[in-house]
């Protein structure tokens, strides 16, 4: 027998009393949000262009990293990075910020605390580097399935670079310190300008002819080495054409490019084999199988500098972390967000006290507005404009325009008293009658 429906919910597990709750408050969970952040995302790098731009008398410059579809705030505090990199900051301004993510609690939103600032362009160049190598990525030249092995020990090494240039010169040196008896055939071409990328393209394939034609008889080559030294991204582009990635790709010897310096890297490096941070770097990993082969004794220091220099760096990687966490609960760190605030009361100061100026302003002028209306040479005018109307209606009902008009007032010669009725008079009173001019004597 199925239960009814309402069986199927616990109301107490969805609404738990008030007493099983964990309520937090508003700085705990913001602590909580902000320990958070600084653990699982801490240090990292991010670009974007500088919007509302701020610097305080501080010292401190407030700003936001916007892009198309987000935005972040961002503070760099006064000390936080070289005057060189602060000039950079300007609205308007693309730029790659190093910093480290947190909670400012106060307003409870998370920002950057920016440590390094550089600058972010991308010219012509530098477009048509990405649109070719997003070509050659959907074409899968790049595919991780089809990269090949070095050999371990190789016995002989095709070299495309330029004769006369410091790559040569490098891996000449390191190939005879680690392994003299490595064969070397150069296939020498121009490794920048005009042309070149044509020279780099037709040696790689050379020396994959040579190398065919060569097996039979007294054994091919194990495989081929792309290189030359750093420069600019134009001197560095002939490794950046269709051409070349093409060369290399089709080259049935393994593929060794290096490019540049460490930072440098070019399409060649995405499609071949392997690649290397330098020439140099790239000699030793060619004879690293022949120079890791000799007597273990010989191989002991190396080994033993190689282990050291990781222990070394896990120990770093731990002081990193350990400074880093000193730094977050240092008290430098409580002074600057407490510096923060005040920025921000200060400015909140300062509105107020322009808004107070500005309430006042209007009171001020207010009061002057009436005062103005209230000043008696402002009334003047209008008070003579009455007086005269006044004249003039007083002028209209007296009594020289009453006599004007024909009539006469009689009144008592000795009291002066004005008579309006005849039963008021007399026999033998004295009168005097006001005419409109002058006046007359008589006796009733």
């Amino acid at each position: 027998m199925s239960k009814p429906a309402t069986s199927q919910w616990n109301f107490g597990e969805l609404f738990p009393p008030a007493a099983t709750r964990k309520v937090l408050s508003v700085w705990e969970l913001t602590a909580d949000v902000k320990r958070l952040l600084e653990s699982k995302i801490g240090i990292v790098w991010v670009g974007g262009e500088i919007t509302n731009l701020r610097a305080q008398s501080s010292g401190h410059v407030y700003f936001t990293l916007k892009d198309a579809a987000a935005q972040l705030s961002c503070v760099l505090f006064r000390n936080a990075a070289p005057a060189a990199q602060r000039q950079l900051l300007a609205d308007g301004q693309k730029v790659v910020l190093q910093g480290e993510l947190t909670v400012y609690e106060t307003r409870g939103q998370y920002q950057l605390l920016v440590r390094q600032v550089e600058a972010q362009g991308v010219g012509a160049l530098q477009a048509a580097f990405e649109k070719l190598k997003q070509k050659l990525a959907a074409e899968g030249l790049y595919a991780p399935e089809r990269k090949r092995p070095l050999p371990r020990c190789p016995q002989r090494l095709g070299l495309v670079t330029s004769p006369t240039g410091a790559a040569i010169r490098d891996v000449l040196h390191v190939i005879q310190r680690r392994n003299p008896a490595l064969e070397i055939f150069l296939a020498p071409c121009r490794v920048q300008g005009a042309g070149a990328a044509a020279e780099i393209a037709a040696a790689i394939q050379l020396l994959n002819e040579f190398s065919a034609g060569r097996a039979a008889r007294q054994g091919g080559l194990d495989l081929i080495l792309v290189t030359r030294g750093g420069g600019s991204l134009e001197d560095l582009w002939a490794f950046n054409e269709e051409l070349v990635a093409r060369a290399i790709h089709a080259s049935a010897l393994p593929v060794v490019s290096a490019i540049g310096h460490e930072i440098d890297f070019s399409i060649a490096d995405f499609v071949a084999d392997v690649r290397a941070a330098t020439p140099s770097v790239a000699a030793e990993l060619i004879t690293e199988g022949v120079f890791a082969s000799r007597e273990f004794v010989l191989a002991a220091p190396a080994r033993l500098r190689l282990l050291a220099r990781r222990g070394w760096e896990r120990k770093a990687d731990s002081f990193a972390a350990l400074a880093a966490r000193l730094a977050r609960g240092h008290p430098r760190r409580r002074l600057n967000e407490s510096l923060q605030r005040l920025d921000d009361l200060q400015s909140v100061l300062r509105r107020c006290l322009r808004h107070a100026a500005h309430a006042r302003g209007l009171v001020l002028y207010n009061l002057a507005g009436r005062f103005l209306r209230a000043r008696p040479s402002h009334q003047l005018p209008a008070r003579r404009e009455k007086l005269r109307q006044l004249e003039k209606r007083l002028q209209a009902l007296g009594p020289e325009q009453v006599l004007a008009r024909g009539y006469s007032i009689t009144t008592d010669a000795a009291t002066g008293r004005v008579l309006r009725d005849a039963a008021e008079v007399t026999a033998g009173q004295k009168l005097k009658t006001r005419l409109a001019k002058g006046s007359v004597l008589s006796r009733a």
